[in-house]
């Protein structure tokens, strides 16, 4: 009888992970570049002062470019990973804000959270060396440059932190609750990353109101 257990998953939040395009890759690190490289750009979608890294530069996507090649590919994505936690379609989708985080050398994001009902993250430039460390004899321990989602407290049957080691062109989708932390790394090469926060449907994320 033992064969027949089936292990289920009905507490916690659920994550999704996908594959993000290499041509919308490579269209967003263009777009990035290209604010980089100008200064009076670079202030302009600076939104540092909106959010808790400590790196060296996070910039917003301009609305335009977000409408063109962002939305459709984050509303298809979102409404297939509620429809899946959930057995629900959604019929609203919101982008709230986008924003690229550039992260470099010892830098880091501390432990947050964030706001609308379902947020992102996606990888568009990792080091190649971004889990070695020569300072360091615990190589057990792959953290460096990684993400850690954070829930609950360590348990029997439930480890409460799940750590993903990025790769270009990861994509894990998230509650906004769900806490995270991204860690510092040793590279002088830059760690990229764009950000998400959207709505949807309020009779399906508010389930206080609807159970």
């Amino acid at each position: 009888m033992t064969n027949n257990v089936n292990v289920l998953a009905p507490f916690g939040p659920r994550i999704a992970k996908l594959k993000i395009p290499k041509n919308l890759i490579n269209k967003i690190n263009k777009e990035i570049d290209k604010i980089v490289d100008n200064q009076n750009l670079s202030k302009r979608f600076d939104y540092s002062k909106e959010l808790v890294g400590q790196v060296s530069q996070e910039l917003q996507l301009p609305k335009v470019f977000i409408n063109k090649y962002l939305k459709n590919f984050l509303h298809k994505a979102t409404k297939s990973y509620v429809e899946k936690s959930t057995n629900k379609k959604i019929t609203k989708f919101n982008i709230k804000n986008v924003w690229v985080v550039r992260q470099f050398e010892n830098e880091y994001n501390p432990i947050h959270y964030h706001d609308g009902h379902i947020s992102g993250v996606g990888y568009l430039k990792v080091p190649k060396s971004l889990n070695e460390d020569k300072r360091t004899h615990k190589h057990n321990l792959k953290t460096h440059g990684t993400i850690d989602f954070i829930h609950g407290s360590r348990n029997f049957l439930n480890k409460s932190i799940y750590n993903h080691m990025p790769k270009v062109g990861d994509m894990i989708l998230f509650p906004n609750y769900l806490m995270h932390t991204a860690y510092p790394f040793q590279s002088g090469d830059e760690r990229r990353s764009f950000s998400f926060n959207a709505t949807i449907d309020e009779k399906i994320a508010n389930v206080f109101k609807h159970e």
